[in-house]
């Protein structure tokens, strides 16, 4: 009976513990599956007054290329980006060559934002969803529409929280740009044998995408 009895209780141990792995991973899902208002906010209105500024034809194309350098100065991560991108190499990148590196890149981001999202200047934003990854990190799930066109979706990731938001990331046509150049940089440094000098003047050499 002695053993009859361990075996119950050690099922009855084994299933408490099903259960409550369950519910934690249930909680972590739902957690993950949570939308953000505020962030949603924050896109929808940042990221249209993008669109809008792009697509003003009362403005030069040298003021629009300054209106939109302000813009995401204020909605983007600009730093965050710039070391993220370097990947392994943000850890042993000297003082001098990320003062220089963050400079290059700074020119190179402008342009690759401007060139990717302008394709879409003047239309509407429309939000579709969030997904918070962890708490203050979200994804924006978005559509830009018009022209007569198909809706084309733009996923946009932020930090943050509250009233405090920045862009770290977008996806265009299903592809993160930050996290792509993120592995072309890295290639670049690697096979230049670590030498981080190849990058910062490949990335001045041609600052435009």
């Amino acid at each position: 009976m002695p053993a009859v009895h361990d075996r119950r209780h050690f099922l009855l141990l084994g299933y408490g513990a099903a259960l409550a792995g369950s519910s934690a991973l249930a909680q972590t899902q739902a957690r993950r599956n949570t939308r953000s208002p505020e962030a949603e906010a924050f896109v929808a209105i940042q990221a249209q007054a993008v669109l809008t500024v792009l697509g003003d034809s009362r403005l030069s194309v040298a003021q629009k290329a300054a209106a939109f350098r302000r813009l995401l100065d204020q909605i983007a991560d600009v730093p965050r980006i710039s070391n993220f991108v370097l990947g392994k190499y943000a850890r042993t990148i000297t003082p001098a060559q990320r003062a220089q590196f963050n400079t290059a890149f700074r020119a190179y981001a402008e342009n690759v934002y401007e060139s990717r999202i302008s394709d879409f200047r003047g239309e509407t934003l429309k939000v579709t969803g969030s997904v918070a990854r962890t708490p203050g990190d979200v994804v924006v799930d978005t559509q830009v529409v018009g022209r007569g066109r198909s809706p084309i979706p733009v996923s946009w990731r932020v930090l943050g929280g509250g009233g405090s938001w920045k862009v770290v990331d977008v996806r265009i046509s299903g592809v993160w740009l930050a996290i792509t150049q993120q592995q072309d940089f890295v290639s670049t440094i690697d096979n230049a044998g670590g030498d981080i000098g190849v990058l910062i003047a490949q990335l001045r050499r041609n600052p435009k995408p």
